[in-house]
């Protein structure tokens, strides 16, 4: 380990807090994981559907989820635990994006082609060949089941689908942040969990701790907010809201799990990942079933929540028979199962859907929130970034004037940290992305 550096505390033991206290401890900081929940990655974490790919609207995100995927494939080697602990696993099934009216998936090509991401641009006669399950017509723009329209004939033929081969899945999300906490245990990092942060504390217009409920201080020269749904709240703790362009709220989210039926020959294991905004879902393989997820169609509504502690964890009815009856739409075979299975969370969503990778205006307090939804891949390399900007900005960098740009140490891209800044003016197309970044 280097020479120390200092104090830091990461605010949040999800996939994203666990991943930067590693190269937090790695990089010499005596680091403390605090978190309210029971153990890591029980959170927003445990409900993500944990897809990896490479489609974002900057070619920041689009490079640095291509650097991210590079930690998936090598995962034994970043955690370096001992032989016989349980490892979460990337799976490789590659992600269809259908060439619907969207446009999206044509309009991701530019950041594909600038950060050099492999794909290819399959017509409707190739994507039909490539997956003879999938009904290729086209219902765009989605609608609600109850709608006379999602029982008609489709209107028209989707296109065809760009197809991203080095893209899947990790199999197990909250495992893979099991795994970064010990991690970081093994290299000399301390794990507070059932440990709520009810203070930021201060001297002299720098941070210099946090307070536990309970009283307890624990005094830090560097403090990271990546409290997921409560990294707002955590914010407001640290008096650093009023300086930000860009905030973020906690948002319910549901993901169904669809089982494929007894004696059905669908072998969905082979599956790609795809996003279907033409008919409002995106799934990806779970096994022998399908985890299926909205996409934020303007005919579902959104459910915004005040507090993330105030969420109705039971399945919604109406969500799951959307997502569910999509699915069978869009593979008939599949049908609609019987039985309601899923799984409830709430995601901390940006302005305009992409993270907040950041200092603040309380010297020594940073953030990496905005992440649930479409960053759970991203997680080491965000890990990596932002242990970078920490130590140029604890070095005396200024980030604000002159925005970190990090080489990515696996691909060599350059991921200019400025995109993700809190002082970024989103627009109203923005604002409205989705999931999809």
């Amino acid at each position: 380990m280097n020479s120390p550096r200092g104090r830091s505390i990461v605010i949040g033991a999800g996939v994203v807090g666990t991943a930067v206290a590693l190269e937090l401890v790695r990089r010499g900081w005596h680091t403390t994981m605090v978190d309210r929940g029971p153990a890591p990655g029980h959170g927003s974490t445990a409900a993500s559907s944990a897809v990896v790919r490479f489609t974002y609207s900057t070619v920041a995100g689009t490079a640095m989820a291509y650097e991210g995927v590079e930690w998936w494939r090598n995962w034994a080697d970043h955690v370096r635990l001992p032989a016989a602990t349980p490892l979460t696993k990337f799976v490789q099934c590659g992600m269809v994006f259908f060439d619907d009216p969207s446009g999206f998936a044509r309009g991701a090509l530019a950041t594909l082609d600038a950060v050099g991401v492999a794909y290819e641009w399959w017509d409707a006669d190739e994507l039909h060949r490539r997956l003879p399950q999938f009904a290729t017509g086209s219902w765009f723009p989605p609608t609600a089941v109850d709608d006379p329209a999602f029982g008609a004939e489709p209107i028209s033929r989707l296109r065809g689908a760009l197809y991203t081969p080095e893209a899947g899945y990790v199999s197990d999300p909250q495992l893979a942040a099991q795994n970064l906490a010990d991690a970081a245990v093994a290299e000399g990092a301390h794990l507070r969990t059932s440990a709520e942060v009810v203070a930021v504390e201060r001297i002299d217009g720098r941070v210099c701790g946090v307070r536990l409920a309970g009283g307890e201080i624990l005094a830090a020269d560097v403090v990271v907010n990546a409290a997921g749904p409560h990294s707002m709240l955590v914010n407001r703790l640290a008096g650093v809201v009023d300086d930000m362009a860009v905030t973020t709220r906690p948002l319910r989210q549901q993901v169904t799990h669809v089982r494929v039926p007894d004696g059905s020959p669908l072998a969905v294991e082979d599956f790609p990942a795809t996003a279907d905004l033409d008919g409002g879902i995106y799934f990806r393989p779970d096994h022998h079933a399908l985890l299926v997820g909205g996409v934020e169609a303007d005919c579902d509504p959104l459910v915004w929540l005040d507090d993330p502690d105030d969420v109705d964890l039971e399945l919604s009815a109406d969500e799951w028979q959307a997502q569910a009856y999509r699915l069978a739409r869009r593979i008939p075979a599949l049908g609609v199962p019987h039985e309601r299975r899923g799984v409830v969370g709430v995601y901390d969503v940006s302005d305009d859907w992409m993270p907040i990778l950041d200092r603040s205006s309380l010297a020594g307090f940073y953030m990496a929130i905005g992440t649930s939804g479409n960053q759970f891949k991203n997680a080491p390399i965000i890990g990596h970034c932002m242990a970078e900007l920490i130590d140029a900005v604890h070095s005396g960098h200024d980030h604000d004037h002159e925005p970190v740009v990090v080489r990515g140490p696996h691909r060599g891209l350059d991921i200019d940290l400025g995109t993700f800044t809190r002082h970024r003016i989103t627009s109203a197309e923005q604002r409205t992305r989705g999931v999809l970044g």
